[in-house]
């Protein structure tokens, strides 16, 4: 079979990929640390995150023996009808689930949802397996508590860039433990499904710090755990997988969209023109549309529409 990309982008009006492709021209590719140094000041210089109104409520959870603090919202306005955990981008070494603040604030109100934001630990202070530690512990809670704290079981979760890898090694990890189905949806917005070096969107990224700080100590990074694309991808939930055409993960993220749909999974896949790693925190129409599609993904995947 043979397709060309451009039968996969999503239907956007042309005035936003023309918008989107201006924007780039003119913003000078990111990059991140390249070592503990550069990381310890990336972190020092980085602004405190928009506040939220209502705040978040700040708690520590526990479950499967770990202790886990995590951001709660609630919607301001009635019951929620689902709760969607969040699991923060950063390359696995920055930021924290504070900086999702606003938006999740604004996701909890316009989808009347409760959002649990999991601050899980950062490497290389901890590295692998820490993260997905954390965040299997938030979900266990969540499968285990959310119907009494929040008067729903209906779950979905999602995450960007690492949040995305970790979200999907969360639901592995639960579905070893027959736990998956209480999910319903993960929304995984341009994911890093090889840290191993092996495929071509791998290969493009093995330089980075990020790996190292990581997963350095490990021999073998083909683990699912640390790249779900080599895992085995049956009985996992709905899956929304967003990326943007020029984004150097693309590859991966359409082979993750194939292997899942192979292993019998309900997945969508929305590649977004002129769009590279990371554009939907960018203040464009393309990151907009992007966001308000995976709103309305979420709400039917919550409301069961």
């Amino acid at each position: 079979m043979r397709f060309a990309l451009d039968a996969l982008l999503a239907e956007v009006p042309a005035e936003q990929v023309d918008e989107a492709r201006d924007f780039y021209k003119s913003r000078a590719a990111g990059r991140g640390p390249g070592s503990l140094e550069e990381l310890n000041e990336a972190r020092a210089k980085r602004s405190a995150p928009p506040a939220a109104d209502p705040p978040a409520i700040e708690e520590t959870i526990e479950a499967a023996g770990a202790r886990v603090p995590v951001r709660i919202f609630t919607p301001v306005d009635g019951t929620p009808r689902g709760v969607y955990l969040d699991v923060h981008g950063g390359g696995f070494y920055m930021d924290s689930a504070a900086r999702g603040d606003k938006r999740n604030r604004e996701l909890a109100d316009a989808l009347h949802l409760a959002v649990v934001s999991v601050d899980y630990r950062l490497a290389p202070e901890h590295p692998w397996p820490a993260a997905p530690d954390d965040c299997e512990a938030a979900a266990l809670w969540l499968v285990e508590k959310a119907e009494a704290r929040f008067g729903t079981s209906r779950l979905a979760i999602g995450g960007n860039s690492a949040g995305a890898t970790l979200a999907l090694a969360t639901l592995l990890r639960l579905r070893d433990r027959g736990a998956a189905g209480r999910f319903t949806g993960a929304a995984l917005q341009f994911g890093t499904y090889d840290l191993s070096a092996r495929t071509p969107a791998g290969r493009g990224i093995a330089d980075e710090y990020f790996i190292q700080a990581y997963v350095g100590h490990v021999e073998d990074r083909t683990v699912p755990d640390i790249s779900p694309l080599y895992g085995v991808l049956r009985g996992l939930p709905p899956t929304l997988l967003i990326v943007g055409s020029t984004d150097v993960l693309l590859e991966d993220n359409l082979a993750m969209a194939g292997r899942l749909s192979a292993a019998g999974n309900d997945v969508e896949l929305r590649v977004y023109p002129e769009s590279p790693h990371g554009f939907t925190a960018h203040p464009t129409a393309m990151a907009r549309t992007a966001l308000s599609g995976v709103e309305s993904w979420l709400h039917d995947r919550i409301t069961g529409a």
